[in-house]
């Protein structure tokens, strides 16, 4: 391999697209982008200006917003560029591998979240005595970190696999991210192996945490039912219709791409926006407009500017 010349800069073929749609769809995910970011940052000031707030649903919430505030970030301003111009699509061996990583940082780590976050509200309603003293300031923390760290393994085993190949001939990937399955099919070596690998650790994560959602609602529907009162039934429900909503929106499309190493389909880029550019922008909606406690403290937090402003 030493007269081998190795590629330095890879091009990120961006999202599947006519030419004519390349500013209408720029705009489109430009909006998205800024709404994202915003509605994140917002969830994020309102759950640490409000007191009320600070219970450990919201100090997950939290972390999920800081999560998909930087998830979107790590995709979508390159997306964006490669949809203005050719030029816009070229990006260095090391800038790809960071943006490998931090992908899959910040999206396992949503995977492990969205799973603490249903074993919390498997505690709150199941155990709603005992729910504090279980669910203390010190056992958040402890979770909270486990996530970060789990993921931060995990994206480092998948890098480590995806940039350990050799990529010395084409350099074009099929993709507006430095996604595994897209370089892996540009890797000069036989990679059957470690699309295995990666098919395996994947499958294992998403496929176990996705258990572990659906048996802690079953155990919560389970509680519910036993509620006597229809008002209480249906603020149990309200609790947890939001996580769900979220949690199918996030795992469906990723085990669609994952959980199918030898595809080559286009579709696969189509998919992925909506787990990396929508579902970023869909938390803040779904956990505002479903949640009384949070749009109550929106509506407190404008009264205050408008007193400042009044001032």
């Amino acid at each position: 391999m030493s007269n081998t010349s190795f590629v330095a800069t890879f091009i990120l073929r961006g999202f599947p697209h006519a030419p004519a749609l390349g500013i209408p769809l720029f705009g489109i995910f430009l909006t998205v982008y800024v709404l994202t970011v915003v509605g994140n940052l917002l969830i994020l000031l309102v759950i640490w200006i409000d007191s009320h707030l600070h219970t450990p649903m919201y100090y997950f919430l939290t972390n999920l917003s800081f999560i998909d505030m930087w998830f979107s970030t790590v995709t979508v301003p390159k997306m964006l560029m490669t949809l203005l111009s050719q030029a816009g699509r070229a990006i260095s061996f090391h800038s790809c591998m960071a943006q490998h990583y931090s992908f899959h940082l910040l999206g396992s780590t949503e995977c492990f979240l969205y799973t603490v976050m249903s074993y919390d509200r498997h505690l709150a309603i199941s155990y709603p005595l005992r729910y504090s003293s279980m669910m203390s300031g010190r056992t958040c923390a402890l979770l909270a970190t486990g996530t970060w760290l789990s993921g931060s393994l995990h994206s480092a085993v998948q890098t480590m696999l995806t940039f350990h190949l050799p990529y010395c001939g084409p350099n074009q990937i099929q993709h507006y991210v430095c996604d595994a399955p897209p370089l892996l099919k540009l890797a000069c070596a036989d990679t059957s192996a470690v699309e295995m690998v990666i098919f395996v650790s994947v499958g294992i994560v998403a496929s176990g945490c996705f258990f572990l959602i659906v048996l802690s609602y079953v155990s919560i529907v389970w509680s519910i039912l036993r509620i006597r009162t229809s008002e209480g039934r249906h603020r149990a429900l309200q609790t947890c219709a939001s996580h769900c909503i979220v949690v199918l929106c996030f795992f469906g499309p990723g085990l669609f791409i994952y959980l199918r190493p030898s595809s080559r389909d286009a579709v696969d880029g189509i998919v992925a926006v909506f787990y990396s550019v929508l579902t970023p922008l869909l938390n803040p909606i779904v956990y505002t407009l479903r949640n009384k406690e949070v749009k109550k403290a929106l509506l407190k937090l404008k009264d205050k500017v408008a007193h400042f402003q009044r001032e």
